[in-house]
């Protein structure tokens, strides 16, 4: 009986032991501190590494806030966030629109973020749906939509200011979906399908305009370079026509002094040119289309002259036989007698 007193007197013991020194040491995760309170009143931060307490007399100070286990002593410095659920808010031009953000924030000074406030993670939460509420209250609809950084900026700064006495700095604030009434989305679709078809139509007028500004370039340019190669041409055709008839008058020349030189013995040369011109002329007339003229050579003229030339000489010869009275064996008169051609 003795013996199990001892036995139950050294397990008494050993339990009391193991109760004291779990009470005494605490080993503090890093980037994580606890508050140690003696007699129910703040004493010191208990860092990262292995704390020594005082048993029964101080224990680490215990945090009930929003979405933390109740009781937990362990406080994290690290950045945090809170993913806020979507909250109706009211714009100024009074569309009621739902609106979901996130919070990132950190402890800067842990002994105010327990003594300055009960519940620091339900204040942060209060305090950003206020806070955007104020903001976006005092913005349209459009603006609301189109001024997510300007929101977020203004939003983070309310609740910075305002955490600063709750030892937490707020290092950002981002929200997430801006979701306005079905109707009021429907509408707003609407606008934007119209807007969109209006600026495919300017962007169609546009491109047409310039379209039509570089065609009518091109064929500005075109226009020009025609001209120029018209100018070009007709200077080349000049150019190359007064060269062949320099060069057919210089061929002409030397044709002529060849002849000159070879019917110097043999008669005039002025003569065979321009009959041997005469006879070309009488060919290139002959193949013409009008069957009405008649083309005559010279030797032909001059024998009708001829004929023309007696005839007249026997009217003569008539009218004065009539006048003598027959006398057919009387001459004329010498200035009426008529030398007849040869031949």
């Amino acid at each position: 009986m003795a013996e199990f007193g001892v036995l139950f007197f050294f397990l008494f013991i050993a339990v009391a032991t193991l109760v004291v020194a779990a009470k005494t040491i605490k080993i503090v995760p890093q980037a994580t501190v606890m508050l140690i309170e003696r007699l129910g009143r703040f004493n010191r931060v208990a860092t990262s590494g292995l704390n020594i307490i005082v048993p029964f007399l101080d224990k680490p100070r215990g945090v009930y806030w929003t979405n933390v286990r109740p009781g937990l002593a362990s406080i994290d410095l690290r950045e945090q966030y809170i993913d806020m659920p979507p909250q109706p808010v009211i714009t100024r031009d009074n569309v009621t629109i739902h609106v979901d953000s996130v919070v990132y924030w950190q402890i800067t000074d842990p002994t105010r973020a327990v003594y300055e406030v009960a519940d620091l993670v339900g204040s942060l939460v209060q305090l950003t749906i206020t806070g955007m509420r104020a903001v976006m209250g005092d913005m349209d609809l459009d603006h609301t939509l189109s001024s997510r950084d300007q929101i977020n900026s203004k939003l983070r700064i309310i609740l910075d200011e305002a955490t600063d006495k709750w030892g937490v700095k707020v290092t950002r604030v981002d929200v997430k979906n801006i979701t306005p009434p079905e109707d009021v989305r429907l509408t707003m679709e609407k606008q934007m399908t119209a807007e969109r078809n209006r600026r495919a139509l300017v962007l169609q007028a546009e491109g047409d305009k310039q379209a039509a500004i570089t065609r009518a370039e091109g064929e500005k340019q075109a226009a020009v370079t025609r001209a120029e190669g018209e100018k070009q041409s007709s200077i080349l055709a000049a150019e190359g026509a007064a060269m062949a008839r320099l060069r057919n008058a210089e061929a002409e020349a030397e044709a002529i002094a060849q002849v000159s030189r070879v019917m110097l013995d043999h008669g005039n040369p002025a003569q065979y040119l321009i009959t041997q011109r005469y006879i070309e002329s009488l060919k290139e007339m002959s193949r013409g289309q009008n069957s009405k003229v008649i083309f005559m050579p010279v030797e032909t003229s001059a024998m009708l002259a001829s004929v023309g030339v007696i005839k007249e000489m026997f009217a003569e010869t008539g009218e004065k036989r009539a006048e003598g009275g027959g006398g057919g064996g009387q001459q004329l008169p010498p200035g009426r007698q008529r030398q007849l051609p040869n031949g």
